[in-house]
């Protein structure tokens, strides 16, 4: 059937207003979908409040024009009035802000520049979240058309907590097909001066309190006791980054667990590992589990909200209990042990992102979302 949105003029300028656009979840998804609707016809902009990053490139590659306000602190008013100025320059025709920081500056200038459209998109169940944050939250959805949310437990956690439901609308994320690596596998251990004889495991995701890197560290010390040959390769950098080196020698793991930090060739490493471990304590819909699965790993992730809605236990991976790392080594010691049970599982987790978290499927779902509010 013929698209008929492909037969409207698509003029309409969206404003998208983002903390910043380093290699992350939410700004991921962000570059995704507005080089998409570049492609659309529609007129894009991104804002990002506090400092631009590696994405900034892809989007001015796609022809999106960037601004970078450089907020330096939570209450900047010259930050909110530069973004003030600009959405009351460009008058755009929707205003499109995501996660915390932006989601409240950016209405509230949208607002009072005469934006004539709001959509703001939470991306997870933050339970450090402040009590004033929820009261930001509640009084600008007033103001607000309709709030994204990437899971159906997140609009869950959001309606608990003042937001109404009706406002609320679920777009899952979307990743791409993986690629294959440039690397060969021989090239990569060199890189990192490994043996031939590793088992690689990965782990993806902020050096912060969230996401429990610690419990991976202690993990793998366990899991050394079982599987001598296993590797934990840490991508991702933090603020607790000093801490879990110091961790990291006194639990006497440096030997097997590599903190890798933040990389840009990360996609290079998953065709070359053969688990990933997550053991956040709290999610959205985790991009980097998504990631994995695309390319055909088998998970084992803390059984929380989020990556319940990504793997399914024994079909794509295996859920432990939040903070249980002899569970996690017990699934993990499992899967090394059975090169059959890596393969089902991992080519399952491929066809189910491919089948319910392509892409395509989630601009779509944006694009009638806009066309609905515009």
């Amino acid at each position: 059937m013929l698209d008929t949105r492909k037969l409207q003029p698509m003029t309409h300028r969206i404003l998208h207003i983002v903390p910043s656009l380093q290699r992350a979840g939410a700004e991921k998804q962000l570059v995704l979908l507005a080089r998409q609707l570049a492609k659309q016809g529609y007129e894009i902009r991104v804002c990002a409040m506090v400092c631009g990053g590696p994405l900034v490139d892809e989007l001015q590659d796609a022809g999106i024009q960037v601004e970078v306000l450089g907020q330096r602190f939570k209450a900047d008013p010259l930050a909110w009035f530069r973004l003030f100025r600009l959405i009351k320059r460009w008058q755009p025709h929707l205003v499109h802000t995501w996660m915390f920081p932006a989601n409240a500056y950016g209405r509230h200038a949208a607002r009072w520049a005469g934006a004539p459209r709001l959509i703001a998109s939470h991306r997870c169940v933050d339970l450090r979240q402040a009590a004033w944050q929820f009261a930001v939250d509640r009084h600008l959805a007033g103001v607000t058309d309709r709030i994204v949310v990437n899971a159906p437990g997140v609009a869950q956690f959001h309606a608990d907590h003042g937001i109404n439901r009706q406002r609320l609308q679920v777009i899952p994320n979307g990743v791409p097909a993986a690629r294959p690596s440039r690397l060969s596998r021989d090239e990569l251990l060199a890189m990192l001066g490994l043996e031939p004889s590793v088992r690689l495991i990965g782990a993806v995701g902020r050096l912060w309190p969230q996401k429990r890197v610690k419990d991976l560290i202690w993990a793998s010390e366990l899991l050394h006791l079982v599987q001598p040959n296993a590797r934990l390769l840490v991508f991702g950098d933090g603020p607790l980054r000093r801490r879990l080196e110091r961790f990291r020698s006194q639990v006497e793991a440096d030997g097997h667990v590599l903190l890798l930090g933040h990389r840009e060739d990360v996609a290079d490493f998953l065709p070359h590992l053969e688990i990933l471990w997550h053991a956040s304590e709290y999610e959205g819909m985790p991009n980097a589990v998504m990631e994995a699965m695309a390319a055909g790993l088998p998970v084992v992730a803390s059984d929380v909200s989020g990556n319940r809605d990504l793997v399914v236990p024994d079909v794509t991976g295996y859920l432990f209990p939040l903070g249980d790392r002899a569970e996690l080594v017990h699934y993990t010691d499992r899967l090394l042990a059975d090169a059959a049970l890596r393969d089902r599982l991992g080519k399952a987790g491929q066809q189910r992102v491919a089948d319910e978290f392509s892409v395509a499927a989630m601009v779509d779902q944006y694009l009638d979302l806009y066309q609905e509010i515009l």
